[in-house]
């Protein structure tokens, strides 16, 4: 297996830690984004989408988008379950990746690419109020969670899961664009401490 991405982008280390997790090791190759390597076609006939991370298996099947190949990943290394085990545990993990994906990470990532500067020329659009908007549900997302921590270890329940990953690093990503985790979020400040100290936290 081959996976394409663009280390300190956030979305690779997501499935870097899940590989981690796993306690699997894959190729890496890395794809210039600044620079625009992604865009050209070399990559893009790989991954149309033109996004990084993607996984290629040995058959050339090329698998793109992080939930999409965590669940290949998960499939064919079932332990340990980062997606659940019962149909329960799978139901509540999926909702609150879902959570986590749109209300915190995606946030995070908008408030960025408008908000900031984000990838300078590379950013084709921006609309800062959007982008603001986007940080207000980053800081409602980390409330809700820093609730649903006050009755387990973790976000979808006492085990570690994909929707700790997508946490941690939406989190971190949201602190390098200097949103904080609210200083009432004592739950929240818990979890991060404990899980930023997982060795897959540094992959």
């Amino acid at each position: 297996m081959k996976l394409y991405e663009f280390e300190p982008f956030p979305n690779p280390r997501r499935v870097r830690m899940f590989f981690a997790e796993k306690g699997l090791d894959v190729e890496r190759i890395q794809i210039n984004v600044p620079e625009g390597e992604h865009r050209q076609p070399a990559f893009t006939n790989k991954n149309p989408t033109a996004t990084v991370p993607c996984l290629e298996l040995e058959d050339g099947t090329v698998i793109g988008e992080c939930s999409a190949i965590s669940s290949y990943i998960e499939a064919t290394h079932p332990q340990p379950a980062l997606l659940g085990e019962t149909a329960t545990e799978k139901g509540v993990v999926h909702m609150w990746q879902a959570r986590v994906e749109t209300g915190l990470f995606d946030a995070a990532t908008t408030y960025f690419h408008h908000a900031t500067p984000g990838l300078g020329a590379l950013e084709p659009f921006q609309n800062e109020a959007w982008g603001l908007k986007a940080k207000e549900r980053v800081i409602k997302t980390m409330h809700l969670l820093d609730s649903a921590l006050g009755s387990c270890e973790y976000i979808a329940g006492n085990s570690f899961s994909i929707a700790d990953i997508t946490a941690l690093c939406g989190i971190d990503f949201a602190i390098y664009c200097n949103i904080h985790m609210p200083e009432e979020c004592a739950n929240l400040k818990r979890w991060h401490n404990t899980v930023s100290s997982r060795p897959s936290a540094a992959a």
